[in-house]
């Protein structure tokens, strides 16, 4: 967005005034900017202005959000409704703040799950599941409504709540004109065409272009070093850096574990010390010394995250100047004002308030919402110059910095530790360079042991990042699809999706093949010279042969392999075998028979050539005869030397031979079965063909191909259609439950009210309400119970649920029982399972319903052995308060449960979990 400095050509001012002429809109709008457009900004501006829908795929920080203020700016010119969706409440907020500064707040609205402002009005920012919500409710709020912004569109991946942005797009008018932002993504077109085909006419705008270039680096030790170094000559890719090849080598040879490193003068091997990586202190010192701040660290652990600001705040580093700190204190009263006074130790208030005064703060999911936001705030005014982040930090929030580090290459996804793929890799460091304000961003991996340049060029390098749909129905979208559009028009619908739409292409080059195996089957037919039914008969036939011989070899194994077992059972010490073939072979004297009555016999013999050990059923193909005995000691020392050589040459000394191998005769010539196949298939007509065998070679190829080609044909069965066919399941689920009539086609009153549920535990939350689980629960005891429909433990989270007694201990037990049942019907319709409620959330919203401090449940929880921060706290409340309040409108007040509802989501909308609320 640099202003431009040279002055157009005649002809290039004529072209700028023909241009402004047909995009009036346009030409008003980039007036009253301070910057100059780029291309595909201005692409995607007249695409929208000359009537088109529009994809805008830019890399983090090009400045795509002009397009989607570009619609904002037409609706108002228009005199129409945009709403602007984004997919995390944060980002609401911050893009409600930048559009009131704007248009003033009487023209923007703001919908989130627990803020409603000025709904009605021409701009409301909201999130995308509240527009999801309005379109199955058929909210008026939607009447006038011309544009759809959709920030951060790449979301519809998110394997959680994706489909809520397929939703959105099927089921909006299709009057209205959608502005999807993206991320860069490698099939961007793909995803045009099918928002073409559901949406109509839609321009596609791709920009891979940074606008600040991306200089890569790696810190090994102490040192800073750039991981490329020019380009190699023939292919134009960048070269890795020679010195950090030879710096990496020379630390991992350093600090090599003993043995890998060679030998020293006297054979023994050098002992280096351990490696240890730079401090996160010397690290940001390093970024500060070369004028790399403000920079995010990226930390793929939340107490990781903590434990680095208190790092740097104990070893007294110090980014901020007397006159900033002022400034910090200033905006922190400001943006904690509402945080109970009495709650501020317990949230460690004061230590993160020094850290922040230093310049220095954490930004992950479990901090309260309130010290992420005045994190987010303190950043970009360039108050907080180093932020240690999760990599929640990456999605949506704009907090771009000069530097982002990585400090490892490894992050643990909830099941394992992973590598970084190339995606991951380019949508952290996609933060690095503040456009307008620095020349060029850095992205700086510090080096481990085990880390290759090479692998971070890899990373670098590659810039695949394809969008996957994570669309697939549910049991609230099945009764909303029926009731506003009937089952035949759901499936429609359903078959529009861009999954189905990915599906569908995946199915495409199968197809293909299929096409060509059938074309090469029939060459395979064509090529036989005789009956091709004969030939397939014959086949079968000497199939039938090979099939029995087969049988009798394994029978004969088994056989032998008992015989050879109780053979070496008769064994006695002293007796003397031949071990037939092996490492072993030759003459063997038994020292202990090795016999147990519970596993196969593995006698310890001492061989001819001084070797001691157990044998078993492997080493003798054939049954054991002893060929004669050699007295022994009463006790033998088997590890002594002395004795295993005396006992090898008094072995050698018997004048005892192994006897010749003899081949284990099999019956198969004797089995009258083997017999008659045998007969049948010498009296088959294409048995004395002259061409019988290459006949049957073409027959072998043509059932293998055959084969594939069925397996082919039922990949592609399975993969069409594949989301009509799970919404019949899940309709007649819902049918054998009450939730829609017999033929799955009519919404009932039970599925009115699932209709009105939005959770993860939709069908559950029905159920119970519809059995009565949770009639005569008090406010608290409610909340407890509703609880463990929305909360999910922490995968690493070990510690035992612990519930209160009593009603919230029986219900809970009910609730499990539905769950149960629930859980047996999906798995007889082939439904996904519903998660299983979990309880370790219901203490603590359970006391804190009651009344009782926040330190007070923050230790109650602590004891109990839960990892439960403050922000955590904060935000399962408010997901329970939510589910609460749906509870509520559904029923009513005047409802037993829906009152008690109402009264519980009262009691926890307090203190923290209040503040900060609009």
């Amino acid at each position: 967005m640099d202003s431009s400095t040279s002055s157009p050509t005649p002809a290039e001012a004529y072209a700028a005034a023909r241009r402004r002429d047909r995009y009036p809109q346009l030409a008003r709008f980039a007036a009253e900017l301070a910057f100059e457009f780029d291309d595909f900004q201005v692409q995607g501006c007249e695409a929208l202005e000359g009537g088109h829908g529009v994809l805008v795929c830019a890399p983090t920080g090009a400045g795509k959000t002009v397009v989607g203020e570009f619609a904002v700016h037409l609706a108002l010119a228009e005199g129409r409704k945009c709403f602007y969706t984004t997919p995390i409440k944060a980002l609401s907020n911050q893009k409600y703040a930048d559009l009131v500064r704007r248009y003033g707040s009487d023209a923007v609205g703001l919908l989130t799950g627990d803020t409603s402002l000025n709904g009605g009005a021409q701009i409301v920012v909201m999130t995308t599941e509240v527009l999801r919500n309005m379109l199955y409710a058929g909210s008026t709020t939607l009447d006038e409504l011309g544009y759809v912004v959709m920030d951060e569109i790449h979301y519809l991946a998110d394997r959680f709540r994706g489909a809520v942005w397929e939703e959105v797009i099927l089921h909006l008018p299709e009057y209205v004109r959608v502005v999807g932002l993206s991320a860069t993504v490698s099939n961007a077109e793909e995803f045009g065409e099918w928002l073409v085909e559901v949406r109509g006419d839609t321009t596609v705008v791709v920009d891979e272009h940074r606008p600040v270039p991306l200089w890569q680096h790696m810190v090994v030790g102490g040192r800073l070093l750039d991981l490329f170094a020019g380009e190699h000559a023939d292919t134009g890719e960048a070269k890795i850096n020679p010195r950090l090849l030879r710096k990496v080598e020379d630390t991992a040879r350093a600090h090599a574990p003993a043995g890998l490193r060679g030998r020293g003068r006297r054979g023994a091997p050098p002992r280096g010390p351990r490696y240890r990586p730079p401090s996160r202190t010397e690290v940001v010192g390093r970024l500060d010394h070369a004028g790399l701040l403000p920079a995010i660290v990226f930390i793929f652990s939340r107490a990781g995250c903590d434990a680095a600001v208190s790092q740097c705040v104990r070893s007294g580093l110090r980014l901020n100047g007397p006159d900033e700190v002022e400034q910090v204190r200033r905006i922190v009263d400001e943006r904690t004002a509402d945080l109970p006074h009495g709650d501020l130790s317990v949230l460690g208030y004061w230590e993160w308030r020094e850290g922040l005064e230093q310049g220095i703060a954490a930004h992950h999911a479990g901090l309260l919402p309130a010290f992420k936001e005045t994190v987010e705030e303190l950043f970009v005014r360039g108050l907080v110059k180093v932020v240690f982040a999760t990599e929640t930090l990456a999605l949506g929030i704009n907090m771009p910095a000069r530097t982002v580090v990585l400090e490892r290459l490894v992050k643990y996804n909830g099941e394992a530790h992973v590598d970084l793929t190339p995606g991951e890799y380019t949508q952290l460091t996609g933060r690095a360079g503040r456009r307008g304000i620095d020349v060029e961003g850095h992205a700086v991996v510090v080096w481990q042991p085990g880390v290759d340049p090479r692998q971070v060029a890899g990373l670098a390098s590659t810039r695949t990042y394809p969008l996957r749909s994570s669309f697939r129905p549910g049991y609230n979208m099945a009764v909303n699809l029926v009731g506003r559009f009937g089952a035949a028009k759901g499936r429609e619908l359903l078959e529009q999706s861009f999954a189905q739409f990915q599906a569908d292409r995946s199915v495409v080059g199968l197809s293909r093949r299929v096409e060509r195996n059938e074309e090469a089957l029939r060459g395979y037919a064509e090529a036989v010279t005789g009956d091709v039914d004969e030939v397939l008969g014959y086949l079968a036939q000497r199939r039938k042969v090979s099939e029995r011989e087969k049988e009798l070899a394994r029978q004969n194994t088994s056989a032998k392999r008992v015989q050879t077992a109780r053979s070496l059972e008769k064994l006695r010490k002293g007796d003397v075998i031949a071990v037939p073939s092996g490492r072993r072979a030759g003459l063997a004297v038994v020292i202990d028979p090795g016999v147990d009555q519970f596993d196969e016999p593995r006698p310890v013999v001492i061989t001819e050539d001084r070797w001691s050990g157990a044998l078993s059923l492997s080493d003798f193909p054939a049954p054991v005869e002893p060929l004669g005995r050699l007295k022994l000691p009463k006790h033998v020392e088997l590890r002594s030397p002395k004795t295993r050589r005396d006992i090898a040459s008094a072995l050698r000394e018997t004048g005892l031979r192994p006897p010749r191998r003899q081949r284990w005769r099999s019956d198969a010539n004797s089995d009258p079965e083997l017999a008659e196949l045998r007969r049948e298939l010498r009296a088959h007509p294409v048995h004395g063909m002259a061409d019988r065998e290459a006949n049957l070679r073409w027959m072998e190829r043509h059932q293998r191909l055959t084969a594939e080609n069925e397996q082919l044909k039922r990949k592609v069965a399975a993969t069409t259609h594949s989301l009509a066919r799970s919404f019949d399941r899940i309709r007649r689920l819902l049918s054998q439950r009450g939730y829609l009539g017999e033929n799955g086609d009519d919404v009932t009153e039970h599925g009115r009210l699932l209709s009105r549920l939005y959770s993860e535990s939709d069908l559950l939350a029905a159920e119970c309400i519809r059995q009565r689980l949770w009639n005569g629960l008090p406010p608290a005891e409610l909340a407890a119970v509703v609880s463990t429909l929305v909360y999910e433990a922490r995968r690493d989270s070990a510690a035992e649920s612990k519930l209160p007694s009593g009603p919230v201990a029986d219900a809970w037990r009910e609730t499990v029982r539905v769950w149960t049942d629930l859980v047996d019907d999906e798995r007889a319709h082939r439904l996904d399972r519903t998660r299983e409620p979990d309880a370790g959330f219901a203490w603590p919203v359970y006391r804190w319903a009651r009344g009782e401090s926040l330190e007070k449940v923050l230790t109650a929880a602590e004891v109990n052995g839960q990892e439960l921060s403050a922000g955590d706290f904060v935000r399962w409340s408010r997901q329970v308060i939510d589910l609460l309040e749906q509870i509520r409108d559904v029923l009513g007040r005047d409802h037993a449960v829906g009152g008690a509802a109402a009264k519980a989501s009262r009691l926890l909308r307090r203190g923290v979990v209040a503040a900060g609320e609009v």
